[in-house]
């Protein structure tokens, strides 16, 4: 009993010290993605409600990604020069109307134009939400407080992909558009309520003079970028091909499917603030951090190979979600921390784009190599990508420690 006592008040403690407009900022990313249940079954909406090959489901997911690549550059640079509270409301309320336009579309060429607008304006929310909880938050609490906004996100993608499935199976895939579509503009319409469009102090913000010159001269943050590109592409294949990889090799169905797929979002609810609560002590253990979730999220692939018992689907997902929850949060604050005043805009839509970036390459290139060399191998190979990340976060590691100590020589 006393264990128990003392892990909830633990839990407890990782959430005090927040600000009203972070939990605010929250709420809104909450009610925005429970209704987030298009993206998980793409593409399986696209290969079996719409007949789509694997190939050609692979093309509209490289539309999705090129839509949130331009998407995050374009959120970035607004976010910059006319605040993130705007970038955030109408975001939020466009790509609502746009989701349910999709929902009428059956022509590819029309579907991959109108997944890329959707994506485009979308993404422009991402870049806008991490300043913004920058904005809010003091130093001390801006990991902290980036958590609580990605707690918020998979609270709700937790709910999405159960109820998603519960859906599909007896209303059909429309009725996904129509809820994800109500929830941004329910989202917009929180913000516009719950925070006011006030600057914040620019003392609450983290800066690094470094960073004032151009991202594409900051040598490690590029490197950095390469790492998180990397991660971001292997770790989105849970949303692609897994629920194929699912329903095609283990002959899973919709609603099972999507309770691995939750059961995600759930073991980040549980687990994420407390862990980042711990994590967070040790400022200088934050590229050991990224380089242990790099291995973390190859081992959830490499185990997929090596038994028949379906349980592993479930362990691979757990490995996945422990190493999203070291890697993101962290990855956050190294990028704000090389952020100058006025620059946070720029360098977060990069951040982001990065993101988006492996959306473009890694959904067509996951579909296209499921088709061509089969799962086994797929699996491996995803594997060893990993792996590499953590690598390109050793260097980074490597040329920030270099930095530090021309600066003490100086």
């Amino acid at each position: 009993m006393t264990i128990l006592v003392n892990s909830w008040r633990y839990y407890r403690e990782s959430f005090q010290g927040l600000s009203r407009e972070i939990w605010f900022l929250a709420i809104a990313t909450f009610i925005n993605r429970a209704g987030g249940m298009v993206v998980p079954f793409l593409s399986l909406y696209l290969s079996t409600n719409l007949g789509f090959s694997l190939p050609q489901v692979g093309w509209i997911m490289t539309s999705f990604g090129v839509g949130a690549f331009v998407g995050s550059w374009i959120g970035g640079q607004l976010t910059d020069k006319i605040g993130f509270y705007k970038v955030m409301i109408i975001s939020l309320v466009l790509s609502g109307l746009l989701f349910l336009w999709i929902s009428t579309l059956q022509n590819l060429w029309w579907i991959c134009g109108s997944i890329f607008l959707v994506t485009m304006v979308t993404d422009a929310y991402r870049p806008a939400a991490y300043v913004a909880a920058g904005s809010y938050s003091a130093e001390k609490n801006y990991t902290r407080a980036i958590t609580l906004i990605r707690l918020a996100i998979n609270l709700g993608f937790s709910l999405g992909p159960a109820v998603g499935g519960f859906l599909i199976a007896t209303a059909g895939y429309a009725a996904l558009f129509w809820i994800d579509g109500g929830t941004c503009v329910l989202a917009g319409i929180a913000i516009l309520i719950l925070l006011k469009p006030k600057k914040v102090a620019e003392k609450e913000v983290i800066t690094v003079p470094l960073t004032k010159k151009s991202v594409f001269k900051d040598i490690p943050y590029l490197i950095f970028l390469g790492a998180v590109f990397l991660f971001g592409m292997i770790f989105i294949q849970y949303f692609s091909v897994m629920p194929v990889y699912y329903h095609t090799v283990w002959l899973l169905s919709e609603i099972h499917i999507g309770w691995i797929l939750a059961l995600n979002g759930i073991v980040v609810f549980l687990f994420e603030m407390p862990l980042i609560k711990h994590l967070d002590k040790d400022r200088n253990s934050i590229f050991k951090i990224m380089m242990i979730s790099s291995v973390l999220l190859a081992i959830s692939f490499f185990i997929l190979n090596i038994t028949s018992w379906v349980g592993v689907l479930v362990i691979g997902m757990l490995f996945a979600t422990w190493a999203e929850m070291m890697c993101f949060p962290f990855s956050n604050t190294f990028t704000l921390k090389r952020a100058g005043k006025g620059n946070q805009g720029k360098y977060m839509g990069y951040y982001t784009m990065a993101f988006s970036l492996a959306h473009v390459v890694g959904h067509n290139l996951g579909m296209n190599l499921s088709a061509s060399i089969g799962y086994t191998w797929l699996m491996n190979l995803i594997g060893l990508l990993a792996l590499f990340s953590g690598v390109l976060f050793w260097l980074v590691k490597r040329a920030d420690r270099k930095r530090l100590v021309d600066n003490q020589a100086q």
